[in-house]
C-alpha cells in the first residue's frame, strides 16, 4: 500500500483515528470524546430574487472533547502528499472559533501541535504518530494554563444537562456556557453576555444555571425578566427540567420553600414601599441572579429593577442582551463590566443561525419635507393645530396623519403579497394607540 495514493478518509481511517483512540488505556474514548466531520455552522442563507439556497457550512475533521460540551482539541487532516503541518492554519481558524485551546495538523506520519495557551517557551511542535497526548494530559495542562484550583476545576466540569433528545448546545452557546462558569469559578459576580436576538439566550442561561445548581455552587437562583410570556415560555420550556424546584412569583406573594424562581421585574417592585415585595427576602437569600434584556432598564442608575439588583448585591449576577445599551444615563458595561463573550447579528447571519435582511426605504413626502397646516386648520375633532413645521419625530406621538398611516399599512400590504403574506412580520409601532390604528 502506498500511503500517497490514499485520500484523506483513508489517511484519517487508517492513521489518524488508530492513533487518537489507541489500544492502550487513557486513550480517548471514541463513543464519547471524539467527533468526527463536525458540522460546527449552518452555511449562510443565500437569497437570490425568490431563490434561497445555503453557502458552504464550517466543518473540522475531528473535534476531541475532554467530556461531552468542553472541547479541548481541533485537529484538521490531509492526505499524505501535505506536509504534516499543511493543515494548521485550517485548524487555528477553527480553533479560534470554537474557543478551544489545542489545535493540530496530520497527514498521516504524525502530528503537528499549537499550544493556544502557551504564553512562554515552544507553541508549536511536531509528535510522532503513536505519541498523540491522552486526554488526562491535554486536561491538566489546561488546567494549568488556567491556574485552577482542585474547586474551580469541579465546577467547571460540572455536568451539562442531557435528557438523551436531539438537542444540544451551538458552538457559541458553548463557549458563552463554559467562559461564565469558569469566570464564575474564579470568583467573578458581575458578567455580561451579548447574544443576537433568536441565538438561544434563554437556552443558554438555563444551562449555566443548570450546571451551576448541580454542582451546590449557587443554590438558589433568581431569573429576571421583563415580559410575562417570557416568564411562561421559559418555565414550560427551557427550564421545564427544574420541575418541582422551580415556581413563579405571582400575586406579589412570596414562597420561600424554592430554589429556582422566575419573576417579571415589575412583579416584584412598585412606587410604593410596601410594592417592592423583593425585601420580603434577605438581601443574602439569591447567591445567582439572571436578568434577561438586561438593557431595558436595569442598568440605569435610577431603576426600580436597578435597586433590585443593588439589594442583592452580593449575589452573582448575569446580564444577557442582544443589545447593550451605553448611552449617558444608561450603562451595561459600567454595571456588569465589558461583555464576557459577544455573539453578534452579523456573525449570526454568516454563520446561518440567522437569516439575512434588506432594507427597503420608501420615501413618503410628508417624512422628506415635513409638514405645516394652513393657518387656522383645525383636526377632525375640532380643535386648532398648532401653526409649526411637524417631522417625523412628531409624527404619531404628538400628530396623527391618518392618509399616512393608511399609506404606510397599504405599502406594508403590497410588499407582503409580493412575497409571502403569510410570512411571519413584525410592524413597529409608536405606541398602543398606533399599533391599533395600523391593524
Amino acid at each position: 500500500m502506498n500511503k500517497k495514493d490514499l485520500t484523506e478518509t483513508d489517511i484519517r481511517t487508517k492513521f489518524i483515528t488508530p492513533a487518537i483512540v489507541g489500544a492502550e488505556d487513557g486513550k480517548w474514548n471514541v463513543m464519547t470524546q471524539v467527533r468526527e466531520e463536525v458540522y460546527f455552522t449552518k452555511g449562510r442563507v443565500i437569497v437570490r430574487g425568490k431563490t434561497v439556497k445555503r453557502g458552504e457550512a464550517k466543518k473540522a475533521d475531528y473535534l476531541l472533547y475532554y467530556k461531552p460540551g468542553i472541547p479541548l482539541a481541533v485537529i484538521e487532516a490531509k492526505d499524505n502528499n501535505h506536509t504534516v503541518g499543511d493543515g494548521m492554519q485550517q485548524a487555528l481558524e477553527y480553533a479560534e472559533i470554537l474557543d478551544v485551546p489545542f489545535a493540530y495538523s496530520s497527514n498521516g506520519d504524525g502530528f503537528l501541535e499549537h499550544d493556544r495557551t502557551a504564553i512562554s517557551g515552544a507553541v508549536e511542535r511536531e509528535l510522532p504518530l503513536n505519541q498523540f497526548p491522552a486526554p488526562a494530559a491535554l486536561w491538566a495542562r489546561y488546567c494549568a494554563a488556567k491556574h485552577y484550583t482542585a474547586s474551580q476545576e469541579a465546577l467547571a466540569t460540572q455536568d451539562y444537562y442531557d435528557d438523551g433528545a436531539k438537542k444540544s448546545p451551538r458552538y457559541y452557546q458553548l463557549i458563552a456556557i463554559n467562559r461564565t462558569v469558569e469566570a464564575i469559578a474564579r470568583g467573578e459576580n458581575r458578567i455580561l453576555l451579548v447574544m443576537a436576538t433568536g441565538t438561544g439566550k434563554t437556552y443558554t442561561a438555563f444551562q449555566i444555571i443548570w450546571r451551576l445548581w448541580k454542582s451546590g455552587a449557587k443554590k438558589r437562583i433568581l431569573f429576571l425578566v421583563d415580559r410575562n410570556i417570557l416568564a411562561d415560555q421559559t418555565k414550560t420550556n427551557d427550564f421545564k427540567p427544574f420541575g418541582q424546584a422551580m415556581t413563579k412569583i405571582t400575586n406579589r406573594t412570596v414562597d420561600k420553600a424554592f430554589e429556582i424562581y422566575l419573576c417579571l421585574y415589575q412583579a416584584v417592585t412598585g412606587t410604593e414601599e410596601e410594592q417592592n415585595i423583593y425585601k420580603q427576602f434577605t438581601p443574602d437569600f439569591f447567591d445567582l441572579i439572571v436578568i434577561d434584556e438586561c438593557h431595558r432598564g436595569s442598568a440605569a442608575d435610577d431603576a426600580a429593577w436597578r435597586k433590585v439588583l443593588e439589594y442583592f448585591e452580593s449575589a452573582t449576577q448575569i446580564g444577557l442582551t442582544a443589545t447593550p445599551k451605553e448611552t449617558k444615563d444608561v450603562s451595561n458595561i459600567e454595571y456588569f463590566g465589558d461583555p464576557l463573550y459577544t455573539y453578534s447579528l452579523k456573525q449570526g447571519i454568516a454563520d446561518g443561525f440567522l437569516a439575512p435582511y434588506k432594507v427597503i426605504r420608501i420615501a413618503i413626502d410628508r417624512d422628506l419635507e415635513g409638514w405645516r397646516p394652513e393657518r387656522g386648520k383645525t383636526d377632525k375633532h375640532g380643535y386648532l393645530i398648532e401653526d409649526r413645521e411637524y417631522n417625523g419625530n412628531d409624527y404619531d406621538r404628538g400628530l396623527v396623519l391618518e392618509q399616512r398611516t393608511e399609506l404606510v399599512a397599504a405599502r406594508i400590504t403590497e410588499f407582503l403579497k409580493a412575497t409571502d403574506r403569510f410570512a411571519k412580520t413584525i410592524v413597529f409601532c409608536e405606541n398602543i394607540d398606533h399599533a391599533e390604528r395600523m391593524r
